[in-house]
């Protein structure tokens, strides 16, 4: 009982809502005890999925999903005398629309004809899971909702009879639908629903041979009345499926499965799951980072990258993350997002980070680029070959081989890797030097500062366009960033080109590496300020304007132990990077530096934050590195609170949160912070 009253006591239940569930607990005991785990119980309520929306765009809430489905639910943000979860939101059509309010919602009318609404309502969310309680003086009802697979989610509802009495009641199912092109119809098995906007269908199904349909139109239905006579100390249960399922799937396969569902199995093996994955977590976090609080940071983490996770569907043929789903421009695949999705993703589910890789190089040209982003759907949104992102996919390969050592997935990957890697030579180095340039193939600055990850950073703000050939375009300045990255991607390549036994490469790219090295620590350096800053073409002038791209070389490990020394101290200085978020995009000093209206002139990224510390880790700056880490996570607005959303970035200095919600690499970058390295 100890260690429920300390987890009521986190969540901020009043005194009387922890003897209310107690006694309720002792009263009406589920057929699973497991979401008493305390594992499972640090993702309780993490997050909060409670909200109504009022028209098929609403954005005004958070949603939850779970094995990669393309649709997601939430909790009413007030529940009446119609009982059921929020939603689905659909993902299957448009940039992301609420089919409806609420598909399946019961409504228990008592014996003197009046709908049963309930005096106590508790929600709760978990990794796992979405679970209600309802309660009177004589009647409890749990609803519970799980994804039995990507393309259906069940939903269970239990009600019990905790009087003395028998009970009569009638019940009925009801669903509304929104005017969005979708649309009710009714199947041998239930209601079908489909889209004008589309090709996935969506289907309903009562899993008890009581229920059956009364009236269907195009955007509602009504079940009929089911009457029930309850005894005192019995429960009736009721199961509803939810399915949406793309052309490539087989709704056949899913009804068998439906068809010998047992809910509670169902439900065992998903609380498994997660508690697998959170142990996995907490198994590898860094010693100073073992408190509890951080153990449900890392459980908002593990749930932030599941509501963004989506299985193959369409133009996609590798499971992936979404950078956000709440945010309509991002129901796609990034690159460099992709890299960082899957280096966080390593830790806790490195099958899922393969895939995530394996998404973005379905899409390598012959000439070895990748694509800067690709969709599902591309009459929604076009795929965008105008420019790639940084080279950071051969550091996620090797984070993912750390973790699960196959060598299967390197010797599939490494010829890949090689290639984009040669490409940036072949493409993207204007003046044959070894010094590549951000650049993009249809020759516009915009894609240009695309392809750089930084797109409005102020050391772009002169860039003009060199042509270097047919579709290959390069900045008319060498970044010090992307040779950065280049340098660790051919350390990256040397290990994993051991690993599979070609010795030659492995000498090729330490000896490319060392040559690289002395290049970035020469040209890029600048002695009087102390700082990395890009250079023209020549490499005799720099493009100053301090910004976090000066951090990348600590990161690399490419540059001297005395260069480090310097970025360490202007890291440090509350002047210019150690805000309340600490390392920013860009110097606080800086005249330009402007975070509220501009996107990358000055708000906090959490993966340069995290370059940063693993910078200063490298060069043994051992205690800034944990001092800076403690300040990001507690000085960026929500991260270290209950029901809060991690965002895109923060403002460095109040903290506040800017941007999409529920942002797949900051969730990643947070659990590498708090990771051991």
């Amino acid at each position: 009982m100890g260690y429920l009253y300390k987890l009521f006591c986190r969540s901020g239940l009043t005194v009387a809502s922890i003897v209310f569930l107690l006694l309720w607990g002792c009263e009406h005991q589920p057929k699973t005890a497991a979401t008493n785990s305390k594992t499972i119980g640090f993702s309780k309520n993490i997050l909060d999925f409670r909200g109504n929306p009022t028209t098929p765009e609403s954005r005004n809430m958070l949603m939850y999903s779970d094995q990669g489905a393309w649709f997601a639910y939430g909790f009413p943000s007030k529940v009446t005398d119609k009982l059921g979860f929020t939603g689905p939101f659909l993902m299957t059509q448009q940039n992301g629309v609420w089919s409806g309010n609420s598909l399946a919602q019961l409504e228990v009318i008592l014996a003197d004809g009046n709908r049963w609404n309930p005096t106590e309502t508790i929600q709760n969310s978990y990794a796992s899971h979405l679970e209600q309680h309802f309660k009177d003086r004589e009647l409890a009802i749990v609803q519970k909702l799980v994804y039995l697979s990507p393309h259906t989610a069940v939903q269970q509802t239990r009600i019990t009879n905790v009087s003395q009495k028998p009970i009569a009641l009638n019940l009925r199912y009801t669903g509304n639908l929104f005017a969005n092109g979708i649309v009710f119809s009714t199947t041998d098995q239930g209601l079908q629903l489909t889209s004008e906007h589309s090709n996935a269908k969506g289907y309903i199904r009562f899993l008890d041979s009581n229920t059956q349909l009364k009236e269907v139109n195009s955007l509602s239905y009504t079940s009929m009345e089911q009457h029930l006579i309850l005894e005192p100390q019995t429960s009736n249960e009721s199961i509803v499926a939810q399915s949406f399922i793309f052309p490539e799937y087989d709704p056949i396969k899913e009804n068998k499965e439906l068809d010998k569902i047992n809910f509670d199995t169902v439900l065992q093996d998903r609380i498994r799951e997660k508690e697998n994955q959170l142990d996995t977590l907490f198994q590898n976090t860094d010693t100073k980072f073992k408190d509890d609080r951080y153990a449900e940071v890392l459980a908002k983490t593990l749930l932030t990258l599941q509501n963004n996770w989506r299985v193959p569907a369409g133009e996609l043929r590798h499971q992936g993350l979404f950078p956000s789903y709440h945010y309509e421009w991002f129901h796609g695949f990034w690159s460099w997002d992709s890299w960082k999705h899957a280096a966080g993703l390593s830790y806790f589910n490195p099958e899922l980070a393969k895939e995530q890789i394996r998404a973005m190089y379905d899409f390598q040209l012959e000439d070895g680029f990748i694509i800067d982003c690709v969709y599902r759907d591309t009459t929604i949104e076009p795929h965008n070959l105008r420019d790639t992102k940084p080279p950071l996919s051969a550091w996620a390969v090797y984070k993912v081989f750390k973790k699960d050592q196959d060598k299967g997935f390197l010797k599939e990957m490494y010829p890949k890797l090689k290639k984009y890697h040669q490409w940036w030579y072949n493409k993207r180095d204007h003046d044959q030097d070894g010094i590549c340039e951000y650049g993009s193939t249809d020759g516009t600055v915009l894609a240009a500062k695309w392809e750089s990850g930084m797109d409005n950073a102020i050391r772009f703000d002169a860039t003009q366009m060199v042509k270097n050939g047919e579709g290959a375009y390069s900045m008319n300045q060498e970044s010090v960033d992307l040779n950065a990255y280049l340098y660790a991607e051919k350390i990256y390549l040397a290990e994993l080109a051991k690993v599979i036994g070609k010795s030659s490469d492995h000498e090729t790219y330490i000896a490319e590496a060392e040559m690289l090295k002395s290049k970035i620590q020469s040209q890029f350096y600048n002695t009087e300020d102390g700082w990395f800053y890009d250079t023209d073409l020549s490499g005799t002038t720099f493009v100053k304007g301090a910004g976090s791209e000066g951090w990348i070389p600590l990161w690399a490990k490419v540059a001297t132990q005395a260069q480090a020394t310097t970025i360490k101290n202007k890291m440090m200085d509350p002047e210019k990077f150690y805000v309340k978020v600490p390392f920013q995009t860009m110097s606080k000093d800086h005249p330009k530096f402007d975070p509220m209206n501009g996107y990358w002139r000055g708000p906090n990224w959490l993966d340069q934050s995290y370059f940063g510390v693993k910078g200063l880790k490298n060069y043994g700056f051992e205690a800034e590195a944990h001092k800076a880490t403690l300040q990001i996570l507690e000085g960026a607005q929500g991260v270290m609170e209950k029901g809060i959303s991690i965002r895109e970035n923060y403002h460095p200095l109040t903290g506040k949160g800017l941007y999409a919600k529920n942002f797949s690499w900051s969730a990643a970058h947070i659990i590498m912070l708090l990771m051991e390295e």
